[in-house]
């Protein structure tokens, strides 16, 4: 099955217009080809408006078992927001989303048993170990003594804490933190997780310990909607990607669909060129989708570079100082600057 990619609002200038359980396993190989599995989570014309301003405006997107569905947006595009109504914490003004046919909005006490949320501000407790922290929470979700303690000690093992279980968690790291946050949004066994930004502020080694739990729970079927600033980490971990700009859901599908949708498809980047250059003939071709100029950099977002080289080495040929030239295809950061026209946070 093809799957095609939305792109919504978005004019040739590249500007966005405003308008089962997952097991916890340790040992799970990753799976690169995955048949389509039944959805778990549907959102559909989601809306939060605060006065006169949409945090979310008529989002719609679904989950499925098994899948990563990344949620990229620059600061304030209301991700954090749809993560927010999606786990019960605040009532939408418009739409609905439904877990397993489950009412975010008419049944709130059962999605909240059904999901497990990581946010973005670390929710553990300094004062109490590792262990004591999964116990708090295991026993607000009413999970039985007997099968929390085993879960403790599988959830610490997954997370790579064991050595650490009784420890106090404000002697751990940033990235230890992390960890043991994701691990107490799975003390109840959820059925869908919800992480807002896991890996922020975390060191490398961190980071990929994160990356790996998070494919070991994919490829247990979990249904996993991951918000995130980091391209690669869009690129590595997600099956599918979601662009969200001012509160709408601009662009939604694989990253591979997302770029074959593009009127530009390779980017070529001009250092040294002077900055009085007239670009004006090569951009009567027709090939020339958009031109960067920004640092002394020329970059050409174009249809096919071997078409623009001839006309390209003649006026490098005129310049009287050394001119460098590379070509490269668009990329996940290219998509999402033209989608939203904003950076990316580092």
């Amino acid at each position: 099955m093809t799957e095609k990619a939305i792109l919504r609002n978005v004019p040739h200038d590249g500007r966005a217009r405003a308008p089962g359980r997952p097991a916890l396993l340790s040992s799970v190989p990753p799976l690169k080809h995955r048949p389509l599995k039944s959805v778990v989570l549907r959102v559909d014309s989601l809306r939060k408006r605060y006065g006169e301003i949409d945090a979310v405006a008529g989002v719609s997107f679904d989950v499925r078992e098994g899948e990563v569905l990344g949620l990229l947006g620059p600061n304030g595009a209301g991700k954090t927001t749809v993560i927010s109504i999606l786990a019960t914490e605040r009532a939408p003004s418009g739409g609905d989303a439904t877990l397993f046919e489950h009412s975010v909005r008419e049944e709130p006490e059962i999605v909240r048993r059904m999901i497990g949320v990581a946010p973005q501000d670390i929710a553990i407790y300094p004062m109490l170990t590792a262990a004591e922290n999964l116990r708090f929470f295991g026993r607000m979700y009413g999970v039985g003594r007997a099968v929390l303690e085993n879960r403790i000690g599988e959830l610490l093992h997954l997370v790579g804490l064991e050595k650490r279980r009784d420890d106090y968690a404000g002697t751990f790291s940033g990235g230890m933190k992390r960890r043991l946050n994701l691990a107490a949004a799975l003390v109840h066994s959820p059925r869908v997780l919800l992480l807002d930004e896991p890996t922020s502020g975390v060191d490398p080694q961190s980071r990929e310990n994160i990356f790996e739990i998070v494919r070991r729970l994919r490829d247990a079927g979990a249904a996993i909607l991951y918000t995130t600033h980091y391209m690669e980490e869009a690129e590595g971990l997600c099956d599918r990607l979601g662009i969200m700009n001012q509160g709408k859901l601009v662009a939604m599908g694989t990253l591979d669909a997302l770029l074959a949708q593009l009127e530009c498809a390779e980017i070529i980047e001009v250092r040294g060129l002077p900055p009085e250059t007239d670009l004006a003939a090569m951009q009567a071709i027709g090939l020339v989708c958009r031109v960067d100029r920004t640092d002394g950099v020329t970059r050409l977002f174009v249809k096919n570079a071997i078409h623009l080289l001839e006309p390209l080495q003649k006026i490098i040929s005129r310049s009287r100082q050394p001119v460098h030239l590379k070509i490269t295809p668009i990329s996940l950061e290219h998509l999402f600057l033209q989608l939203t026209g904003s950076e990316l946070r580092d």
